[in-house]
């Protein structure tokens, strides 16, 4: 029988206007395989598309059908600032990926995304990786993130944390008037896939790093990797207490930022990889009332969505690594822009953003 309720809630959640305005959304199933996916399109303004696949066990179909339109409506803008001639979108499966991932299940997901055309194109994400990606791309040729034997640029969070590195440089010559990360406090909430590359960036450059992750496996590698400069903390509400943190960096799911820990953070600034970062509108300014300096999430996080994108042309890494590098001269020109305005930067970034995509449309309506 037809949950009636959760359909006009899906139903709801793809009309409002806060979180619609999508062109497309298609959820998909094959009952075969146990797929259930959403694929959200928000934008196509700027050209196809691009955004990861998530898989992940949502509580509910409504959840996963709201968080694929926020991520795909997060990448229309991370796109756009990032210059890149793609629009936004983002697909979700369902379920948990130890239980139920299969070849069958990734092939019968390829084929949903082939049957889109190329208006959508895929990559990996959170519980996504380059051997899944080279599966659905066995069914599907708009496939990034694909291993270097099957024609790809393979894993993206190293860019990805390139980016989110450079972020913080930018952070710090705005806020202390050096670009250099010497003899600051940076706490990473997540030292997974980017988390632990990141710490990389910032013990090279003279920071001092404080982890923490649900996982205490990734906690551990990451203290025999780095025996002096790096502790760790319990959690991330420790974290975000810590006395003397400069820079407050989550690298794992969205939300991060919402009514209670953005009260208790001591950090001056907040750059991070997670997505969607701000919990929910007004947390920004929450921020800037506060003094503590925001680099949007989606700017500093393009390092991989860079890299993907110049997968579809041939991939290569000095000139990816040169794009993710001008993420630095981005977030300062956010940073001016929101002085200039007097809005807090996540206003700003998300103004420029808009102002591409909109004369990418009047463009194509001439």
């Amino acid at each position: 029988m037809t949950d009636v309720t959760g359909a006009s809630d899906v139903l709801q959640t793809l009309f409002r206007s806060e979180q619609g305005g999508h062109e497309q959304v298609v959820l998909c199933q094959d009952r075969a395989s146990g797929l259930k996916a959403v694929i959200a399109i928000h934008s196509t303004a700027l050209g196809p598309a691009l955004g990861g696949t998530r898989f992940y066990p949502y509580a509910s179909e409504a959840e996963a059908v709201a968080d694929a339109l926020n991520l795909a409506r997060g990448m229309s803008y991370k796109n756009a600032m990032a210059g890149l001639d793609h629009g936004g979108g983002k697909a979700v499966i369902i379920g948990n990926p130890e239980q139920i991932k299969s070849e069958e299940l990734l092939l019968a997901y390829g084929r949903f995304v082939a049957s889109l055309g190329g208006r959508y194109v895929t990559a990996c994400d959170v519980g996504t990786y380059v051997a899944d990606m080279d599966v659905v791309a066995r069914e599907c040729r708009w496939t990034t993130g694909r291993s270097p034997e099957n024609g790809g640029a393979g894993d993206s969070s190293v860019l990805t944390a390139f980016g989110v590195f450079q972020g913080m440089r930018a952070s710090a010559q705005h806020l202390w008037g050096d670009p250099t990360l010497r003899g600051r406090r940076v706490g990473i909430a997540g030292v997974g896939k980017v988390g632990r590359h990141l710490v990389e960036h910032l013990r090279k450059d003279g920071a001092e790093v404080v982890i923490t992750d649900v996982r205490e496996e990734s906690v551990r590698a990451i203290l025999e990797q780095y025996p002096t400069g790096v502790t760790a903390v319990a959690d991330t509400d420790t974290l975000i207490r810590t006395e003397g943190l400069d820079i407050y960096a989550p690298c794992a799911l969205g939300g991060a930022l919402n009514d209670d820990s953005v009260p208790v953070l001591t950090a001056e600034v907040v750059c991070g990889a997670a997505n969607n970062q701000l919990a929910h509108p007004g947390v920004e300014k929450d921020l800037a009332d506060r003094g503590i300096l925001y680099a949007p999430d989606y700017v500093v996080n393009a390092g991989g969505v860079i890299q993907v994108a110049d997968e579809l042309h041939g991939f290569d890494f000095d000139r990816c690594k040169a794009k993710a590098a001008k993420i630095f001269d981005t977030t300062l020109a956010i940073f001016a822009r929101a002085k200039d305005d007097g809005i807090p930067p996540a206003a700003a970034a998300d103004r420029i953003a808009e102002q591409r995509m909109a004369e990418a449309r009047a463009t194509r309506t001439r």
